[in-house]
């Protein structure tokens, strides 16, 4: 039996844990779900019936975790040896962008697409992002002086960060900013991206 069972969808945010998983060298095993016919084994598991979901079968038993920031935060204590995970240093900068891209990032992604976008000043300080273009300009000037979220160096926050950018990106919710476009093109040349991007793009492909 593999390390982990992944419950997926080549068109969803398993794309980000598919990435994840690569990046750590975790050993896992697929299970494709039909997003109009959940399975009972994930409803078991997650009852939202939410892709991306693994089970990890540890020595101490099984461990569930859902939620594709969590998933990537959980890869990267069980593998240290992947090199995922920040210096003392860098800690801060880890935990801030990691929760920065699934909270606001993520939220006005999703209410811009939705056309939602908040207007009158307590309506911004109730959602909590502000409006779509703060959080934008703060992502940008950030990663405008920095190869990857904590510098020089790639940590599990380039997964979760690099993810939402190149969604974003590819499907037109996100402006193709330099310095973003700059960022998932350093992205791209990973090996572990690029052998996970190969997984999901084949699997979407058979079923179109």
């Amino acid at each position: 039996m593999a390390n982990y069972t992944f419950f997926t969808n080549p068109m969803s945010r398993g794309q980000i844990a598919r990435w994840a998983l690569h990046e750590a060298g975790a050993d896992y095993a697929d299970s494709i779900v039909d997003l109009g016919n959940v399975p009972r084994q994930l409803l078991d598991i997650n009852p939202m019936g939410k892709v991306p979901t693994i089970i990890h079968h540890a020595t101490s038993g099984d461990r569930v975790v859902s939620e594709a920031s969590a998933i990537c935060a959980y890869l990267a204590q069980m593998h240290p040896e992947a090199g995922l995970l920040p210096t003392e240093d860098q800690t801060a900068d880890y935990f801030r962008w990691f929760f920065f891209a699934a909270g606001p990032v993520e939220q006005a992604v999703v209410a811009k697409a939705m056309a939602f976008e908040p207007t009158d000043p307590s309506q911004q300080a109730m959602a909590g992002w502000g409006t779509f273009e703060r959080t934008m300009k703060t992502l940008e000037l950030w990663l405008a002086e920095r190869s990857y979220v904590c510098g020089d160096s790639f940590t599990m926050a380039d997964v979760y960060v690099g993810s939402q950018i190149d969604w974003g990106l590819t499907f037109g919710t996100i402006d193709p900013r330099e310095a973003f476009v700059a960022y998932v093109d350093r992205l791209a040349e990973r090996s572990a991206y690029k052998a996970a991007k190969a997984i999901d793009n084949g699997l979407i492909e058979k079923n179109t």
